[in-house]
């Protein structure tokens, strides 16, 4: 039995090294033996299973095709949660935060570091190996993208020193460096794909890449900052664990210090906020934690972050630049929004030309005047905002924007729908080639039909090859139309594999539920929510147009403001032609979707506010009545649950006024399983 053991042992070990090798070779592209080298190890390894084919298993090296490396994205529970942290945003709300931690925690010391802005991500490490490599996700389970992550430079793959502990969750953040960051948005647009909008989402897109090859061709780097789960040894500070972590060969950051006082650690704050882009990395704030794991122990957790850390915000940050000029774009309901065109500037980590200025009214009140330097700002730090002009640098050459009379795309005259209506737009809805391309490009979006292969640049081949004339021709395309594509088509004539998803992908959209095809058709009004009680109340597209005004609006989630719209759109000539075509081309256009989720919230009303982790907006709508119960936009006594998130709007102080149970994204998750918090 010894011998057994001994040559099973082996196999482990050989298959392990092979594995390895393999990785090297087909992801990374750094060989580290020779061919030979590689090729004796094989032969080892195939000997041994040859003559003990009983411990041959089914994921042995010897198996699987060596090339065949992806990333699926599979779902594991962390060993210890994940938890986010509480935030405050001033040095009154910093001071609060100090006296609640000193009446447990008098005279302890404080570890500060920089905010990294980033995609956090758990390592596991099992006797010094890393095994797994998982995303937050919501803080209990995250995605599996090991094979991404150990193509990472610096993330050590077998801890180093003599203390290594049985196992280890070393928790830390990946990011793009701002070095890189723009060399990649150049090349990506060179090779026509959108750029992404900041480092951060360029370091979370190229760690979700399905193919671990993409991942290692982009410069990520990792910065480890906590430990979660730890077998075999202790630690007595935050700022000994991370001498630990340093000891083991992970890359810990040069961006902190142990305070003794709150005024080391506001110094320490203001440094950073004065050289935030001095960093290697984009940042938002700054960490502070208690550095006694005694005193942390005794603080403990709420359920979603720990009582003895709290992370500083910084505020949006303000730049000023020119405004060029001020143009208007048209969108797939002919509203047309007026927006700032300025000289680029950098900020909040990205460079910005647009911002919206919202309509007419918004830039009268902000008082801007083309040529003007003005203020801008990121809203949350991701939305370009215009706050206003620097009056005293106005030169007399400034110039009033005035709201176009005529459409830029169409040339049509612009008007208000209704009377009191500060929207203007574009009535020709049908022919407006804004318009068309929006409604099309919008169909393909996640709140509709969730078709991702038809973005902008496929919607733009589309209409300029005459493929379609509008989106009533969508479901009807089939290969030999895109194939007069040049976008579609391959330089040997053949078919290119976007036109081969799209197709595949518009059949697959042919069954959505009947609510996504109500939202898809572009209706004012209708978003997801009212689609939803749409679908849910008439069971087809046929009697929502059969049904009338005061039918509609008794509908809990319509009214009739939506009523009104819905019985409009209907009454046009070609809307009821493109239900036609899509009914023709085989889209569902009616049934009832009978959730396969539990129905833990029926009778309950829920507001959200604020961001989720683990939800956008449209999701957190579709799991709230998935399982029978209604999101609502705005607070009332009727309202059962007040869900909080990041940076949480008036709709919490209200549930506070009225008295509405509030609650975290956690009880949240509870609450849509079980019905309880």
């Amino acid at each position: 039995m010894s011998d057994l053991n001994h040559v099973r042992r082996k196999i482990s070990e050989l298959s392990e090294e092979i594995r390895e090798h393999q990785y090297r070779y087909y992801v990374l592209d750094k060989p580290s033996i020779s061919d030979a080298e590689f090729d004796r190890l094989w032969n080892s390894l195939v000997e041994l299973e040859k003559s003990h084919p009983e411990l041959r298993s089914d994921d042995s090296p010897t198996q699987e095709v060596g090339g065949g490396f992806a990333t699926h994205f599979t779902q594991h529970d962390h060993i210890e949660k994940m938890m986010s942290l509480d935030n405050v945003f001033s040095e009154e709300e910093l001071g609060d935060w100090f006296d609640r931690v000193a009446k447990s925690s008098p005279g302890n010391s404080w570890l500060c570091e920089v905010k990294v802005d980033g995609l956090a991500i758990n390592l596991l490490y099992e006797e010094g190996l890393l095994v797994r490599a998982l995303t937050r996700g919501n803080g209990t389970t995250g995605e599996d993208v090991t094979l991404n992550v150990k193509t990472i430079k610096g993330v050590p793959h077998r801890l180093e020193g003599k203390s290594i502990p049985k196992i280890v969750e070393i928790r830390g953040e990946v990011y793009f460096p701002l070095k890189d960051f723009t060399e990649l948005n150049e090349a990506m647009e060179e090779s026509g794909k959108t750029p992404f909008a900041n480092p951060r989402n360029a370091a979370a897109g190229s760690l979700r890449q399905k193919d671990p090859r993409i991942t290692a061709s982009r410069p990520l780097a990792l910065v480890v900052h906590g430990i979660g789960a730890l077998e075999g040894m202790k630690f007595d500070t935050q700022s000994g664990a991370y001498e630990l972590l340093a000891s083991w060969g992970a890359p810990t950051s040069k961006h902190f210090k142990v305070a003794k006082n709150i005024g080391e650690v506001k110094a320490f704050i203001k440094h950073y906020e004065d050289h935030r882009h001095d960093i290697e990395h984009e940042i938002d704030g700054v960490v502070i934690k208690v550095n006694e794991r005694s005193i942390q122990t005794t603080l403990g957790f709420t359920s979603r972050a720990p009582k003895w850390a709290i992370a500083y915000k910084y505020p949006p940050e303000e730049v000023s630049t020119r405004l060029l000029d001020i143009r208007v774009s048209v969108g797939r309901t002919g509203r047309v929004t007026p927006f700032g065109y300025m000289e680029p500037v950098k900020v909040a980590g990205s460079t910005v030309t647009n911002a919206t200025l919202h309509n007419i009214e918004e830039v009268e009140r902000k008082g801007v005047l083309i040529g003007d330097m003005v203020i801008i700002r990121k809203a949350g730090d991701v939305i370009p905002e215009i706050l206003g002009p620097i009056l005293e640098k106005r030169t007399g050459g400034e110039k009033k924007f005035v709201m176009p009379k005529k459409c830029p795309e169409c040339g049509s005259s612009l008007r208000a729908m209704s009377e009191g209506d500060v929207d203007i737009r574009c009535p020709n809805s049908q022919s407006c080639p804004a318009q068309l391309r929006e409604r099309i490009y919008y169909i393909g979006s996640r709140a509709a039909l969730d078709i991702d292969i038809l973005g902008y640049e496929a919607t733009n081949a589309l209409l300029a090859d005459g493929l379609i004339e509008d989106e009533g021709d969508i479901f009807s395309l089939d290969a030999s139309a895109l194939l007069k594509s040049e976008f579609f088509r391959k330089k040997d004539g053949s078919l290119a594999a976007n036109a081969e998803k799209l197709l595949a992908a518009l059949e697959g959209a042919k069954s959505r539920p009947l609510w996504r095809v109500i939202v898809a058709l572009s209706i004012r009004h209708v978003g997801p929510t009212a689609a939803q009680a749409l679908a849910n109340s008439f069971g087809s597209i046929e009697k929502i147009e059969n049904a009338s005004a005061d039918e509609l609006a008794e509908i809990d989630g319509v009214g009739e403001v939506i009523a009104e719209s819905i019985k409009e759109w209907f009454s046009v000539d070609w809307h009821r032609k493109i239900v036609a075509k899509w009914a023709r081309a085989g889209v569902s256009l009616s049934g009832v979707t009978v959730s396969d989720k539990p129905q833990t919230l029926v009778g309950k009303t829920i507001v959200v506010t604020g961001s989720l982790v683990n939800f956008t907006r449209d999701g957190v709508n579709e799991a709230i009545t998935e399982r029978g119960g209604k999101s609502a936009s705005s607070v009332s006594k009727k309202t059962d649950f007040v869900v909080v998130g990041d940076e949480p709007g008036s709709k919490a102080k209200k549930a506070e006024e009225l008295g509405v149970p509030i609650i975290d994204e956690n009880a949240f998750m509870r609450l849509l399983e079980t019905g309880s918090i």
